[in-house]
């Protein structure tokens, strides 16, 4: 299988390597956040090579799908004779930055549709939450993670850690009023892009994040329901690599209270757990075995790879039947 996949995104993407296909990433389109793989955030997946938009245009390459991960995305590939496949990554409302209104929602999915149908695509969302809220009733096409590729835990740190980026502009999606209620003044290390943020900085690279990861004694996610999931793909990786998770009390949180993890209703009782952990080294190894155990059980590569095949079988059937309709 051949796949031109649209760069961004890279720590989803790079769990496409398990797929065992040629993965061509699509660099350098103009009028990106960033236009260019950033090797910080991961290394490429196995079996990647980076290619331009020129190259793919006039080039002998055919594909098997084309990988999207936005609407202009399938725009900006109309010229490419391929099924699309369009991964939502996000919640319809936290584009907005905030809960929409009642019209909003039905007017992006209407958007949303028209341009799959203009296309011949098909639409998979990571979560259940993300696809209930574009109307996307297909199948979801949930993040994997494979725990040996951490490092062992130790969380000999007592501090607890969050990977995040771009908080500034995500406040309300992540909770933080919540996330700084319960751990103000606590030790707690932020790992992610936030210019601004004072002890805020990004990991070197994914080895560098593995090792924090390895040291520290706990992670942590906030999130808004109507914003966001109760998990993404960095918790993910943080239960796979050992870590108990404090999170806030929410409908699709993966965190079982006192198996993996602690769910609080108020920031009072997030502090309280916090501490907890911070003062139990036993404790936390106990709950992170717990969280990495579940993520190898219900997000493992060979699901995401079923999964993964599944829908883009079904985006080879809509094209298939967009261009027997444009032929006639």
């Amino acid at each position: 299988m051949r796949l031109l996949i649209i760069s961004g995104h890279e720590a989803w993407i790079h769990q496409l390597g398990a797929l065992g296909a040629e993965l061509h990433l699509l660099d350098g389109l103009p009028g990106r956040e960033s236009r260019a793989w950033d090797s910080h955030l991961r290394p490429f997946p196995a079996g990647a090579r980076l290619v331009t938009l020129d190259e793919v245009r006039f080039g002998a390459a055919s594909y098997d799908c084309i990988v999207a991960h936005g609407m202009r995305d399938l725009v900006e590939t109309r010229s490419v004779d391929a099924p699309r496949l369009l991964v939502l990554h996000d919640m319809l409302a936290s584009g907005m930055g905030r809960a929409p209104s009642a019209a909003e929602p039905r007017e992006m999915r209407t958007l949303l549709n028209g341009a799959l149908v203009s296309v011949g695509g098909h639409a998979v969302a990571v979560s259940r939450a993300k696809a209930r809220s574009w109307g996307v009733t297909h199948l979801v096409l949930q993040d994997s993670v494979a725990p040996d590729d951490y490092l062992p835990h130790v969380g000999d740190v007592a501090c607890g850690v969050r990977v995040a980026s771009r908080v500034a502009e995500r406040r309300e999606a992540l909770a933080w009023d919540f996330h700084e209620g319960a751990l103000g003044g606590l030790p707690l290390r932020i790992v992610g892009d936030n210019p601004g943020m004072a002890g805020a900085a990004p990991a070197d690279d994914w080895h560098h994040l593995k090792r924090i990861l390895a040291s520290h004694r706990f992670a942590v996610h906030t999130a808004d329901p109507r914003l966001e999931d109760g998990h993404d793909l960095a918790l993910l990786e943080a239960m796979a690599a050992g870590l108990p998770v404090l999170t806030n009390r929410h409908p699709t949180t993966i965190v079982e209270h006192g198996v993996s993890g602690f769910v609080a209703g108020t920031p009072g009782e997030m502090r309280a757990h916090a501490e907890r952990l911070l003062g139990d080294e036993a404790l936390a190894r106990r709950l992170g075995e717990n969280a990495r155990a579940y993520v190898a059980r219900h997000h493992s590569p060979s699901r995401f790879r079923a999964e993964f095949r599944q829908a883009v079988t079904e985006a080879r059937k809509k094209w298939a039947r967009r261009r027997g309709t444009v032929a006639r």
